[in-house]
């Protein structure tokens, strides 16, 4: 197994180690919530971390207009902070576009306006939407919306809310947008991965650390790979396999195959990634908010979303009178971001978190930087075309060249979806044949197939056997 990292595993959903004169603090890339609708995958996560994971409650809420909106939606709340007439515009707003819905709609924009309506679209998707991403969301592909507030609707948000407050359950389940407590290790997601590592290194496998693929050549006779990788030196080193399991991203992948077809190579290099970065704030903990992250929406500061790492877990900061507050920033690389000094990054990362009034200036003692490269595979009007470009290449001309997980599929999915997609590359490679096809893999980490012996085109979910 070839890491680039040199430090860590798991990607990024690894987690930062730090040590100072306060203490030990942990921090992740970002939140990761351990929830699936898979029990094979769930099964995997107890496998590998046991008594290590913890059952966490959810608490989120939106800073919007200088105000905090609970998420889920507490409907008193969210009436009494938007005001009487903003209520009720909103209210004519989605009944008119369920009236007059936007027909099949292809952008972010449409999408949302179709289940919200345009007034709360625009309070409350529109400028977090594009600090995300860093583009209108008239250009975001409705893909987006759709598969990351899967179920969700004004009109379903309104009936949780009611329901919960009845203290009733509704019917089918609960929509995985809004799922109130995750399981969780105690020191973060990138512990999972760190005895993964540990679980493979006993069964006799290795992990090279600091080992970046720089390039694959297929030999077409023995349909054997040569993986060419250089280490931290510069040295390169090549090693032979059957069969290749790539998490690396789509575009850099395609332009590591040796003899990939031009057009293949046109399709990758017009994939688009968003980068990340957060400034982890270690600070006097005055429990100004117990929440599991903020999103903020208000157009005012930069910051798109605040992690509260000890509200995650006790054991993400080590000393009980501090706390460690993740101000995550949504950017490109090479930008004004992006290429900031730490210092001024971490000095506008205390600015703004004094603005939003989570904290006193004097509370903040320290800070630490962490740049995300291709956080987010871009989902605009384009992008579905070139994935599929590759991966009929793919299929047709690599058949033991498997991708999986985030980047690796170009598809912007939750950690079950990646790992249910690496299980079924691991099953086919020891089945001897490529039954499964990982791209069939739901937003619910659940395989779908036609049911080849029927008319009916029953669904059916393997199971483990």
């Amino acid at each position: 197994m070839l890491e680039a990292d040199t430090r860590y595993v798991g990607g990024i959903a690894r987690t930062i180690r730090e040590n100072d004169r306060y203490g030990e603090f942990c921090f992740d890339i970002g939140g990761h919530r351990f929830f699936s609708k898979s029990d094979e995958v769930v099964a995997l996560w107890k496998e590998i971390a046991g008594d290590a994971l913890m059952i966490r409650p959810r608490k989120s809420r939106i800073f919007y207009g200088g105000k905090f909106y609970p998420y889920p939606l507490d409907l008193v709340r969210t009436l009494r902070n938007l005001g009487f007439v903003q209520s009720g515009l909103c209210g004519l707003s989605y009944v008119k576009a369920r009236l007059f819905p936007q027909p099949n709609p292809q952008n972010f924009e449409q999408w949302v306006t179709n289940q919200f309506g345009a007034r709360l679209f625009s309070i409350f998707f529109k400028t977090y939407t594009e600090k995300v991403w860093g583009m209108s969301c008239k250009d975001i592909s409705a893909d987006w919306a759709a598969q990351r507030i899967k179920g969700l609707s004004l009109w379903e948000a309104v009936k949780n809310a009611a329901l919960r407050a009845l203290g009733i359950q509704g019917k089918g389940g609960k929509i995985k947008t809004l799922i109130e407590e995750f399981l969780y290790p105690r020191q973060g997601p990138g512990m999972m991965w760190e005895m993964a590592a540990a679980k493979i290194a006993a069964a006799g496998s290795h992990i090279e650390m600091g080992k970046k693929v720089e390039g694959l050549s297929r030999n077409n006779a023995t349909g054997e790979w040569l993986v060419t990788y250089r280490d931290v030196s510069g040295t390169l080193s090549e090693v032979n396999a059957q069969h290749v399991i790539s998490t690396m991203p789509l575009r850099e992948l395609v332009q590591a195959v040796e003899g990939a077809p031009e057009a293949v190579r046109k399709a990758a290099s017009s994939l688009r990634y968003r980068d990340f970065l957060i400034v982890a704030l270690v600070m006097k903990d005055r429990k100004t908010f117990d929440d599991n992250w903020i999103y903020i929406h208000s157009p005012e500061v930069m910051v798109g979303r605040i992690q509260n790492f000890k509200a995650w877990s006790p054991e993400m900061v080590q000393n009980p009178e501090l706390a460690c507050y993740g101000m995550e920033y949504f950017c490109f690389e090479g930008d004004g971001l992006w290429t900031s000094a730490d210092g001024r990054l971490v000095a506008q990362a205390t600015d703004e978190l004094v603005r939003i009034g989570l904290a006193a200036r004097e509370d903040v003692l320290h800070g630490y930087v962490v740049r995300q490269p291709k956080a987010y595979p871009v989902y605009d009007q384009e992008y579905e075309r070139h994935v599929d470009v590759i991966r009929q290449w793919l299929a047709r001309d690599c058949p033991n060249l498997q991708v999986v997980g985030r980047n690796g599929m170009h598809k912007y999915n939750n950690q079950d979806h990646s790992m249910m997609t690496a299980m079924l590359a691991v099953r086919n490679i020891l089945s001897g044949n490529m039954h499964y096809d990982v791209w069939n893999v739901n937003q619910d980490a659940e395989y779908h197939e036609e049911h080849k012996s029927g008319a009916s085109g029953e669904r059916f979910v393997p199971t483990a056997a």
